[in-house]
């Protein structure tokens, strides 16, 4: 039925227009007390099999959603009732800011995948922090909040943009992300070098230590799909060395070539992160390779073409206890997250594990 839909009326529309009036009939959806308790027991049926604890936090499974959807916190409960276990909320960076100009979001129908160069667009960590504070929260999930860098700041004062968002914002968040891999904020990627990434990672955890006081907020950091593998091996390293929480593989990648695309020359041609299901097979590698460095060390989270219970099922194995969604969500609609909280139960309990913690990274081991 969505699909139907979707065709008929949602891919006709521009892509951010679409989002935006989408977005608001979740929430609207949400404010209604027995409507979104009929679509919650509909959409997000409990799987206790699929239970997991990460980052000293539990939730009812492992799925969630990715940064960018909600970047301003206005609609958690909503995204709750559709099925994830985890809605992570932004990019907040330490001021407002309006992003790039539109157009700036893109579908690619036939590789069903998505180009934005959104830009950080959001209300700044101040509205954010306001609002999560404000929160009286409908349905339990866990709320992570992506930090990144202002635009207008520059890379030598970036360090003190983020820790300004971690201040406000750690005392709200279940988890805080530290965003250096978007390819919209000009020099953000360089901040991915060890020796940017190093101070910055630190003077955060720091930050967060100072203000929220009651409890340890698990920081983590998100790359890129398009990093160096020794790159990659570098980042493993130091978040092991700084006793990170986390590492987020991947966000969108800059790279066209050899990635299969069909859709028009022109539209695969526009700047900007490219995501959905061409980022599959990086995302899954650069996970892989993650695993194989740290180990249980450190949670990982498998983010990038996951469009279905089968490729959220193969993440796990690859070394994610945590395993995050977006693009698809345009393409799959409401039922989605229910879909792949029931394909993921089906492949464990014909699997040989136990339970989903013993399923994690168990690819990798026995290749080892």
């Amino acid at each position: 039925m969505y699909k139907f839909f979707f065709r008929l009326f949602f891919s006709r529309m521009d892509p951010e227009a679409a989002h935006h009036l989408a977005f608001r009939w979740i929430r609207l959806a949400a404010r209604v007390p027995v409507l979104r308790t009929y679509l919650a027991a509909l959409l997000a049926p409990r799987h206790e099999e699929l239970r997991t604890e990460a980052l000293g936090l539990r939730m009812h499974g492992p799925f969630g959603l990715a940064a960018g959807f909600d970047k301003n916190a206005v609609g958690v409960d909503g995204l709750a009732m559709l099925g994830f276990d985890h809605v992570e909320i932004g990019t907040v960076t330490g001021e407002p800011q309006p992003g790039n100009p539109k157009q700036r979001l893109f579908r690619l129908l036939p590789d069903r995948a998505l180009i934005n160069r959104m830009g950080f667009n959001n209300e700044g960590s101040a509205a954010v922090a306001a609002r999560l504070g404000a929160r009286d929260p409908v349905f339990r999930t866990t709320v992570g909040v992506n930090i990144g860098k202002t635009k207008a700041v520059p890379e030598a004062e970036a360090v003190a943009d983020y820790v300004k968002s971690a201040e406000r914002l750690a005392p709200y968040a279940d988890y805080l992300v530290v965003n250096v891999s978007s390819p919209n904020t000009p020099g953000l990627r360089n901040l991915q070098a060890v020796d940017h990434l190093r101070p910055l990672l630190t003077a955060v955890r720091e930050a967060a230590d100072r203000t929220a006081t009651r409890r340890r907020v698990p920081l983590l950091v998100k790359i890129a799909p398009d990093l160096a593998d020794e790159d990659v091996d570098a980042v493993a390293d130091l978040a092991v060395e700084l006793g990170l929480d986390g590492i987020i593989a991947t966000n969108t990648t800059i790279a066209r070539e050899g990635l299969g695309l069909s859709s028009d020359p022109a539209v695969v041609q526009e700047t900007g992160g490219l995501s959905g299901a061409p980022l599959k097979a990086r995302s899954l590698e650069v996970l892989r390779r993650l695993y194989a460095r740290v180990g249980d060390r450190i949670t990982l989270v498998g983010v990038g073409g996951i469009e279905n219970a089968e490729d959220a099922w193969q993440r796990i194995l690859a070394g994610a206890t945590l395993v995050q969604g977006y693009s698809a969500f345009v393409y799959e609609g409401p039922f989605w997250a229910r879909a792949i909280h029931k394909g993921l139960a089906a492949r464990l309990r014909t699997s040989p594990y136990a339970t989903l913690a013993d399923a994690v990274g168990a690819d990798v081991r026995t290749a080892a």
